[in-house]
């Protein structure tokens, strides 16, 4: 699963832009090279395609170009703010996370793609076979895509069989009333680039359907499998780390996911439109954000009331969390040390520039080290070990059963750093403008 989602690796950005070529290639020579095989092979028994058949295959594919078209050319989204009011209003302080990379609020449900360069609406992941996010505006057009992709690959599965088994039931007849060996080696070619192609879209069609008729995102996926393995390592003791420099402990809490509310309403919500007939159809469209800011489409998610109250969603990270807050073992110590420093008398500039850039390289191995430590504690990981400044080194970051982390379906990590709260914790406020934190006091007040 993590190729089909993640397409070539970062080593190798150039390939990225191949992708969409490769795939129009690929329906072609599937779609359109089959037709011409079974048309100038007489021999390639049953011949070649009734009127029927070639009206009904090249309808679907026909269907397929115009999903994929889609696909990969509607706008995943983009959330447009106005100016900053003088006084908060509504629309401008009711979103708990901030988003650095934008330098505007995250509504809830958009991660930032590193891809796309902005937060994007209810994203799924960036699929590098459209080269396009799939998100709340571009879902339904991929899911038609996918659906029409494995209705027209199972047609000419059924068309390629046909023509594997005229050719195993012959098999005893001298090899000179057969098709000929280019059209042999074309046939195979074709029936194994079928076949694979059948195999991966049929897997990530299931996925997709899941999240369709549950309400839900691979990232969201993602993020339910993280809190179960967080709540399943701990057991009964989910207040298990400490958060400060003075024995605070966080409460882990079991939460449900809120945005399942039934399949029916799901399946609607994610196509736009309560008709079923048009669902399916390749020609409908889908659900637009609402123009107005921070209500409506895109903007407000209905919660199945399984939670205490609404926004807890998603539930908090261990890796954020300790990223934000000091709280490994001899982190006193370490800041006592940091202090002591800052009172030195230093006797050129120069020396206290070099001070302040030791202090700033501490800070930022201390921040790794979170991450590197408390992903070795969840994931039991024993390749770490601590430099010479007592800080661990390595970067293990936790990942799902499919082995993919948030970066695989195009978030960028640097942009879900701690920013984001519900109404009963503060908003970590480093990356949050003034203004921001201004029209936040006063909308509490």
């Amino acid at each position: 699963m993590r190729g089909l989602k993640t397409g070539p690796s970062s080593t190798a950005p150039g390939l990225k832009n191949l992708m969409v070529p490769g795939v129009c290639l690929l329906i072609s020579f599937l779609g359109y090279g089959s037709q011409v095989l079974f048309y100038t092979s007489p021999d390639l028994a049953p011949g070649p395609l009734t009127t029927k058949q070639t009206t009904i295959f090249n309808v679907l594919i026909l269907c397929l170009w115009w999903t994929y078209y889609k696909a990969v050319t509607v706008d995943p989204g983009r959330y447009v703010f106005p100016p900053s009011p003088e006084t908060p209003t509504t629309s401008t302080t009711n979103f708990p996370k901030w988003c650095k990379k934008c330098n505007a609020p995250k509504p809830l449900r958009a991660h930032h793609c590193r891809h796309c360069g902005r937060c994007i609406p209810k994203m799924d992941h960036h699929c590098p076979w459209t080269a396009n996010c799939v998100s709340m505006q571009t879902f339904p057009y991929f899911l038609r895509f996918l659906i029409y992709t494995n209705l027209s690959l199972w047609t000419l599965a059924y068309f390629l069989y046909q023509r594997l088994a005229a050719i195993w039931g012959d098999r005893h007849l001298p090899a000179y009333l057969g098709p000929t060996l280019a059209h042999l080696i074309i046939l195979t070619i074709m029936s194994l680039a079928c076949l694979g192609t059948m195999a991966a879209l049929g897997i990530l069609l299931f996925t997709t359907l899941k999240g369709w008729i549950f309400n839900s995102t691979m990232i969201e996926d993602w993020e339910v499998e993280r809190h179960e393995a967080i709540l399943a390592r701990h057991g009964d003791d989910s207040d298990f780390w400490g958060l400060d420099g003075h024995g605070g402990r966080l409460q882990i809490e079991a939460i449900e996911y809120p945005y399942d509310l039934g399949f029916f309403e799901n399946m609607a919500q994610a196509m736009g439109t309560k008709n079923v007939l048009a669902w399916l159809f390749p020609f409908a469209g889908g659900p637009v954000i609402s123009s107005t800011v921070g209500e409506g489409t895109g903007w407000e998610w209905e919660e199945n009331g399984f939670n205490p109250r609404t926004g807890m969603w998603p539930p908090p990270d261990p890796e954020k969390l300790r990223r934000g807050n000091e709280g490994w073992p001899g982190a006193a110590s370490r800041i006592a040390k940091d202090q002591q420093e800052q009172l030195e008398f230093y006797e050129s500039p120069e020396e206290r520039k070099a001070a302040f850039t030791r202090r700033q390289e501490a800070d930022l191995r201390r921040r790794r080290a979170n991450r590197a430590q408390l992903m070795a504690e969840l994931e039991e990981v024993d390749d770490l070990v601590e430099d010479e400044d007592g800080d661990w080194v390595g970067a293990p970051l936790w990942t799902n059963s499919d082995g993919d982390r948030l970066w695989d379906y195009g978030v960028d990590e640097d942009a879900e750093l701690p920013g984001e709260a519900d109404d009963d914790d503060d908003v970590e406020d480093e990356d949050v403008p003034i203004a921001e934190l201004i029209r936040r006091r006063k909308k509490e007040s």
